[in-house]
């Protein structure tokens, strides 16, 4: 007897654009230039926006943030201590050739406990980014 896992909608264009339109009110409200990266559970990019004042590089923070938070399915900001030199993982950024990046403000996305893509946010201090990325999630689950 076979059985079936049930099928879970995946994120939708709209609900990654509502994502970034959340995650920029939030750092707006605190006077802080930002970008934001959703990915889909297959690391496809859905949706991205950088402010015109944010650093260059945050691009590349924020994509790089959700990338990590999606194929690990953890928030980065949990992961920042296993990959210092005394952590059980110091080795795992140089051992991929993959775009990991171990600061705070990726964040999973899941519906039904199942993941379905990452939201990344590049531009404050790794707490804002983290914050700002936690008050997207909750305003999609409304």
């Amino acid at each position: 007897m076979s059985t079936t896992a049930p099928t879970v909608t995946p994120l939708t264009t709209t609900e990654a654009e509502s994502l970034v339109s959340a995650a920029r009110r939030a750092a707006e409200d605190a006077g802080v230039a930002v970008s934001v990266t959703v990915l889909d559970a297959g690391g496809h990019l859905l949706a991205f926006r950088r402010d015109d004042r944010a650093v260059l590089i945050s691009g590349e923070t924020s994509t790089r943030k959700a990338y990590t938070a999606l194929q690990l399915d953890a928030p980065t900001a949990d992961l920042v201590d296993l990959v210092k030199p005394e952590g059980p993982f110091h080795s795992l950024p140089t051992a991929l050739d993959k775009p990991l990046l171990f600061i705070a403000g990726g964040l999973p996305l899941h519906r039904d406990g199942r993941l379905i893509g990452a939201i990344g946010v590049g531009g404050g201090t790794p707490d804002q980014d983290h914050g700002f990325a936690g008050t997207a999630l909750a305003e999609l689950a409304r």
